[in-house]
């Protein structure tokens, strides 16, 4: 079966298409999601939503179009709601807690917040360098730490030794840390 199948079976109603589309989409989906919102459960939850509700509107699905990109659009979409709607929630605690202990509670979430500030700097610093590497080295980066490839997938898809591949990933680390001052 591939994806254009799996779309017509899914627009007659049948399951068999979206276990499909499942099977192929679960994984980079939940990557995605992750990535935005920075929480896994959240993240595989964001994933499932999507899936039901593209179960429920195939049909508004434009078959000239990539399905991959639609439903990653979806994800990345459903992803920010989400994160913005975390983010506006305010948790008040009517247990009989001291003020001490609810300071103590503020304090936290606000150290946690200073950690994410200093997180997403280190994330934009490593984009930064990742654009400065080459190709082929962003590319192994990216297909073992995004996309969680072995080595040896990766050497496969590539058709090269998985010895060329460690070195890639050596030489594509050194260079990163080298750029990145010593900071991974």
């Amino acid at each position: 079966m591939d994806e254009q199948r799996a779309v017509q079976l899914l627009k007659q109603g049948d399951i068999a298409g979206l276990e499909y589309l499942v099977s192929v989409y679960q994984v980079i989906a939940t990557r995605t999601a992750y990535l935005i919102v920075q929480d896994a459960e959240l993240a595989q939850d964001i994933v499932q939503d999507a899936f039901l509700r593209l179960f429920q509107k195939i049909s508004t699905f434009d078959d000239q179009r990539s399905f991959k990109k639609w439903f990653l659009k979806i994800v990345v979409n459903d992803s920010i709601k989400a994160l913005k709607a975390s983010q506006r929630k305010i948790y008040i605690d009517n247990s009989e807690e001291d003020d001490q202990a609810v300071w103590d509670k503020f304090q936290q979430n606000i150290e946690s917040l200073e950690a994410q500030v200093e997180n997403n700097e280190l994330r934009q610093q490593i984009w930064q360098a990742l654009q400065k590497l080459s190709p082929r080295a962003r590319a192994v980066i990216v297909e073992r730490y995004y996309l969680g490839m072995s080595e040896i997938e990766m050497a496969q898809q590539s058709n090269s030794a998985p010895g060329t591949i460690k070195w890639l990933l050596h030489h594509a680390r050194e260079r990163l840390r080298t750029l990145l001052g010593g900071k991974l």
